[in-house]
């Protein structure tokens, strides 16, 4: 006789509980800031240290991006690595150089680099004080889906290793497969040969209507192709503020210079305030009005604000849409929060330190 196992559980039940469960474990983890204190360094096989601002890998988890510090020692060399997802790249500190399939890129205080997926990829430090960067990735959104792959080369040249994966390239016919083939492959042509540097050096600075002046660092804008991931970085006045807004998703936002705090709640009055100061890590998230202001009256604060608008937040937007998903004040409410950025003497933009 046939036997047949039962959970006497309906699968109504069982996804309710593990739901709960998951928010319960969420919210336990929650941080809203992160401080530069609360990362440790752990000397890592790759040859460097490497902490953990937010991600799984610090006990910190996230669902959609990571953050990571890594520091180098003069005369070092890491392993070379790959993995599946892509990662950004922001230097704090220190002068070095990174390699990626096998094209070396030497970088500085306050460069921004793009390591693209399945890109092997290395750094080092032929310097003679200590280097530093911080690294945010999407391996957290591709784990979610089971997608997340990493493969150490240890010392190997590049040259000797398996390029990025194969792809047929065209196809002819007009049938939805040959038109799917053609699609993929001019998708994987262009974040094949994105942009991959940004220097320090060619910033350039732009006031905004929020109050504060901005540049991107990695966006494709200008010329990088990443998985949705864009960072730019913004510069608050002298005890001004950036003005108020909101959105859904993992933002953070990473202080370069400068010290102050940052409001958030759930309504634009009654919320929170959250101090910070330079390399320290905001987290804005749950769909909360926030404004972050610069409390030093003498100089100015640097943020740089990473997300994944291009992919994640607009795929939100679509999906719930007629719903708004981003919101700001009105016009005449936002500019009495900022304040006209065009009246300000901005300083000069020069290279930031580490410490």
């Amino acid at each position: 006789m046939a036997s047949r196992t039962t959970t006497k559980v309906t699968h109504y039940h069982v996804q309710k509980k593990r739901r709960a469960e998951f928010l319960e474990s969420w919210r336990a983890n929650r941080r809203t800031v992160v401080t530069a204190d609360d990362v440790t360094l752990h000397p890592s096989e790759r040859g460097h240290r490497i902490g953990v601002y937010v991600g799984v890998d610090g006990d910190r988890p996230t669902r959609t991006m990571d953050a990571m510090v890594h520091e180098f020692d003069p005369g070092t060399t890491t392993t070379v690595h790959r993995h599946s997802w892509d990662a950004m790249v922001f230097v704090v500190g220190g002068w070095g150089w990174t390699e990626i399939d096998g094209e070396r890129i030497e970088w500085g205080p306050g460069d921004s680099l793009h390591l693209p997926a399945w890109s092997w990829h290395r750094s080092g430090n032929e310097g003679e004080t200590t280097a530093r960067y911080l690294t945010f990735s999407s391996e957290p959104m591709l784990d979610t889906m089971g997608m997340s792959v990493l493969e150490d080369a240890g010392d190997a040249d590049v040259a000797d290793l398996p390029g990025r994966p194969p792809y047929t390239e065209t196809m002819t016919g007009d049938d939805p497969y040959a038109r799917r083939v053609r699609r993929l492959a001019r998708e994987q042509d262009a974040r094949r040969t994105g942009r991959l540097h940004t220097s320090w050096d060619d910033l350039e600075l732009l006031p905004t209507p929020r109050g504060t002046r901005t540049t991107f660092l990695l966006d494709r804008a200008i010329g990088y192709q990443a998985s949705g991931i864009t960072m730019a970085m913004f510069e608050i006045a002298p005890g001004r503020a950036q003005s108020m807004h909101r959105h859904p998703g993992e933002a953070w936002l990473y202080v370069v210079e400068g010290n102050g705090h940052s409001y958030l709640g759930t309504e634009p009055e009654g919320g929170e305030k959250h101090p910070w100061k330079k390399g320290d890590l905001i987290i804005v998230d749950h769909f909360l009005w926030h404004q972050h202001l610069n409390d030093d009256p003498d100089h100015t604060a640097k943020v740089v604000r990473i997300h994944m608008f291009d992919s994640l937040l607009e795929t939100m937007r679509v999906l719930t849409d007629p719903l708004v998903l981003f919101e700001e004040p009105p016009d005449h409410i936002r500019d009495a929060q900022a304040g006209d950025p065009t009246t300000v003497d901005w300083p000069e933009v020069v290279r930031p330190t580490w410490p």
